[in-house]
């Protein structure tokens, strides 16, 4: 059955700012005095949600300086350097497909609004959207409080939605607003681990596109 509504996230999804995470992570451990660095495939193995769980599993110590400390520290260099970040692969394709098929388009981020609002405007594809839904601090702590709010104001079905992602994360979202979901593997967690949530997994944004415009009515 085709949707009304496509939840997209953002980062890792429609944004290709895998590279800069992980360079900027391993900027974070030099400016912290921390030895380990990490190639894209040891990024992508320890990148996850919570945020906070996110850091100690990269090997910070909360001890010896605060997540919130570490957080500001990141995001005061990943937001400038952000600008230079492309649309994913095949993201205009996407986009195009589901506003030709009269399907509603909203971004479920866990960045800060103002910057989400800002990195959308900036590649000129906020007209594609209904919604920029963006957490209110830097911490990255509940899109799914987001995402309720926004099905209960609209009256959205939920059975009649789909979430694009690419995290288990954004599969627990999915799980926890009742809405279908779809994985793409070119982002911020390998194939791998995307799979192991059972829910359907693209290699990209154009055969995700095509797999819920055909009514996920074929293996991926």
């Amino acid at each position: 059955m085709r949707p009304d509504l496509i939840l997209w996230d953002w980062n890792g999804t429609l944004l290709d700012d895998v590279a800069l995470c992980n360079d900027a992570l391993n900027r974070l451990l030099a400016r912290y005095g921390y030895p380990q660095r990490y190639d894209r495939e040891g990024y992508r193995a320890v990148f996850g949600f919570p945020v906070q769980e996110y850091y100690a599993r990269a090997g910070f110590d909360f001890a010896r300086h605060s997540f919130d400390e570490l957080a500001v520290s990141f995001m005061d260099d990943y937001i400038p350097a952000s600008a230079a970040c492309p649309l994913a692969d095949g993201a205009r394709d996407a986009l195009d497909a589901f506003a030709a098929a009269g399907l509603r388009q909203v971004i479920l981020s866990a960045s800060p609004v103002t910057t989400l609002r800002r990195q959308v405007e900036e590649r000129g594809v906020a007209r594609y959207f209904d919604r920029l839904l963006g957490l209110g601090d830097i911490y990255a702590k509940s899109k799914v409080d987001l995402g309720l709010a926004y099905l209960r104001e609209t009256g959205f079905d939920p059975g009649r939605a789909v979430m694009i992602g690419d995290s288990v994360h954004d599969f627990e979202v999915a799980q926890a607003l009742g809405v279908a979901c779809v994985l793409q593997s070119g982002g911020h967690q390998s194939a791998a681990a995307l799979r192991a949530t059972g829910a359907p997994v693209t290699p990209g944004l154009r055969e995700a596109a095509q797999w819920i415009l055909e009514g996920g009515n074929k293996d991926v």
